[in-house]
């Protein structure tokens, strides 16, 4: 166990301490528990790591807005404790932990699975509406709905206990960071970079899973060059949990015979791992076992940018975390010939000039924005900048404050009809979907 400082992450160790090290990362909304079945095996011959997000398993409320902020925090702590080099096996958000290491560390992992993950998780606007619910309603619904996405319906009939531990572990997770790991999790999105994973890597997938299912399974064996696929029957999103021995042992299987040895570039030779790994199970069923389907990812170098970069990239980026991609999307396809020469103006400088500007945060330019809208009687745009609004951390009662206050300095009939056009809109973004 560990004492936990703001930019490390609370860990414990399984296994013996001359062993390769081996991390377990977990799903949001899930404790280091959730691999409690894999460790007696992985244990044998690994000293397994596993660790828990922030504000879950009663770990620090820290929360960490980006996957790159929590890789960065995970190296924080490995390399407190002496760990260089390591195998990484995570499901989901840790699964895009563990990406995001060998993509940005790739000197550090030897191996690499990646369980239920995608490399992008659904829709930013997915995880930011999931965020405004979790703002304004708490975390029981999320945590009530949890078992439906997590596990196949017969396993959850079966395992009433496993069931009330899943909506438990979700309900005792801090709020803040819950929200926080869906922000991060809404602007991952590695499609382009899957192709420099140079690691040898395992996607595993539940065949059931409607969160990261087999597609997305594939999309990522497709792009990673060297990298296996398997496919686990009778098993939904969070499959450790679900179908523990299958997943046992595809781990055991892949991380014995895929441990890539640590390369000298002064040298310009290959270090033999001193520890041997052998396989300890059995070969999975043919069922379980992994289907190769590897694919070379095609990579564009990005364009050298002269002088003063063009804040359009910027500004679009910003506005579609801001109002929403399905806003944006819209809004773009709708440009024709006579309306595109707004839309680039809108997006290189109302969201690329100002909204990108450090002075003030999203929050205080959603107050001044609404505002703004209300003296304006532009009633339109109030419904989709509250919904903006909501994204951007403001409560709704936090927005009723806004409203009454341009009552004053801008009239009772513009704050009366803002008012309902407010109502309206949060009524919609803040009602938990069963």
């Amino acid at each position: 166990m560990s004492e936990t400082p703001p930019n490390t992450l609370q860990y414990r160790f399984d296994g013996p301490e001359d062993a390769p090290v081996l991390i377990l990362g977990p799903s949001l909304g899930t404790t280091w528990h959730m691999w409690d079945r894999q460790v007696p095996e992985l244990a044998r011959q690994w000293r397994i790591f596993r660790y828990d997000l922030p504000g879950h398993g009663g770990a620090p409320a820290h929360p960490a807005g980006s996957v790159a902020d929590l890789a960065a925090r995970l190296l924080a702590t490995l390399d407190a404790l002496g760990v260089h080099r390591f195998g990484y096996a995570g499901c989901a958000l840790g699964g895009a932990v563990g990406v995001e290491l060998a993509l940005r560390h790739p000197e550090r992992v030897a191996s690499l699975a990646l369980i239920a993950a995608s490399p992008r998780f659904g829709t930013a606007d997915e995880f930011r509406q999931r965020g405004v619910i979790v703002r304004t309603n708490g975390l029981d619904p999320i945590a009530r709905s949890s078992p439906d996405r997590w596990f196949t319906s017969g396993f959850a009939a079966a395992q009433p206990a496993i069931t009330d531990w899943a909506v438990q572990m979700v309900r005792t997770t801090d709020p803040g960071c819950y929200i926080g790991a869906c922000e991060a999790l809404a602007a991952f999105d590695v499609r382009a970079e899957l192709g420099l994973v140079g690691v040898p890597t395992l996607v595993l997938v539940g065949s059931d899973d409607q969160v990261t299912g087999p597609a997305e399974a594939r999309t990522l064996v497709a792009g990673i060059p060297d990298a296996r696929l398997a496919v686990v029957p009778g098993a939904s999103h969070l499959v450790p949990v679900e179908q523990p021995a299958a997943v046992t042992d595809l781990l055991v299987r892949h991380f014995s015979t895929a441990w890539q040895p640590v390369h000298d570039h002064s040298t310009g030779q290959t270090a033999v791992p001193g520890v041997s790994l052998k396989p300890a199970v059995a070969t999975p069923p043919p069922a379980t076992a992994p289907v190769a389907e590897i694919a070379p990812a095609s990579l564009v170098e990005p364009p050298q940018v002269m002088g003063r970069p063009d804040p359009y990239d910027a500004g679009l980026k910003v506005r579609r975390e801001v109002l929403g991609d399905a806003h944006v999307d819209r809004a773009l396809s709708q440009a024709d010939d006579f309306s595109g020469d707004f839309q680039d103006f809108v997006t290189r400088y109302a969201w690329g000039e100002i909204w990108d500007r450090p002075g003030l945060d999203r929050r205080s330019r959603s107050c001044v924005t609404l505002t703004a809208l209300v003296a304006g009687g532009h009633l339109e745009e109030l419904a989709f900048h509250t919904r903006a609004a909501l994204r951007n951390g403001l409560t709704p009662d936090e927005i009723k404050e806004v409203l009454l206050q341009a009552a004053v300095y801008c009239g009772v009939p513009a704050a009366n009809s803002a008012f309902r056009v407010a109502q309206q809109v949060i009524q919609e973004e803040t009602t938990p979907t069963e």
